[in-house]
């Protein structure tokens, strides 16, 4: 059956509530999916109760976010006790990293002149359904920021001081993905988020006690698939995909785009 195992919702920086997930998911011939918000579950609970009573598969999951060599690294955790307590305290570790990296951002563009407040940024608040997080919603809304993409390009950078946070180290992410009963695999590792390239970036993840990779993803080029593909054969490793859709947020990201059937994925019998 047709599968998107990499979705975002309002829990995280999606425009989807759980109802409306499910009502696209629908539409667009999903057979299994599963909810995976950047260090949260949230919605998971109720994206399961509202997917499963319409015949859906389902699979708990979340997105968690590690450092490693000064990059960032997503792992997706499958699978997962969703009321684990060391899983729970980790991804509100970061949770809370994140929050203090959008106030220290708008401090720094304000340092630097930039017509933004740190008062007024403490007292803002936003629709989560719009998608995004919070300091990209006040950039927005003053004018300053045209969207998500924006965002990267032109503010998140070197040059303002501004990067991803320290996050857990990798080896510390999967171990409590594992404590939870889940599997951990590395999220669109041939995509441009890394950076540094493909090769580079498994290099960086060989001694990693990773389960599988993410081998489909819509920011993956047909080589670079290929090339995770081959790897995950080659080693007995799990292998999922998934759209990486967040609703409406992300341009070019569509639900159940790349095309993902199920006997195409090995997550070791979880679907």
């Amino acid at each position: 059956m047709r599968a998107d195992l990499h979705i975002h919702t309002t829990a995280s920086d999606g425009t989807w509530t759980p109802a409306e997930l499910v009502q696209q998911a629908q539409a667009v011939g999903l057979g299994a999916l599963a909810v995976t918000d950047h260090d949260s579950v949230a919605n998971v609970a109720e994206v399961a109760s509202l997917a499963r009573a319409v015949g859906l598969r389902f699979l708990p999951a979340a997105e968690i976010c590690s450092t490693k060599a000064d990059l960032s690294f997503h792992i997706l955790g499958y699978g997962i006790d969703i009321t684990n307590k060391p899983l729970l305290e980790l991804m509100q570790h970061n949770e809370d990293l994140l929050a203090q990296k959008d106030v220290d951002s708008i401090r720094l563009l304000e340092r630097d002149g930039w017509a933004v407040s740190s008062a007024e940024f403490a007292r803002y608040d936003y629709d989560r359904r719009r998608g995004g997080w919070r300091a990209l919603a006040y950039l927005i809304d003053k004018g300053l920021c045209t969207g998500v993409n924006d965002f990267f390009k032109r503010i998140f950078t070197p040059e303002h001081d501004l990067g991803f946070p320290e996050f857990p180290p990798i080896s510390e992410v999967i171990s409590a993905i594992h404590g939870a009963g889940g599997v951990a695999l590395c999220a669109h590792a041939a995509s441009g988020f890394h950076g540094p390239g493909l090769e580079r970036v498994m290099d960086l993840l060989r001694v990693e006690p990773l389960d599988g990779f993410e081998c489909y993803h819509s920011g993956h080029s047909k080589e670079g698939t290929e090339r995770l593909l081959r790897h995950c054969h080659k080693h007995n490793l799990l292998i999922s995909g998934g759209s990486d859709c967040h609703g409406t947020f992300v341009p070019g990201r569509s639900l159940g785009e790349p095309f993902v059937d199920t006997s195409m994925l090995d997550l070791g019998g979880l679907l």
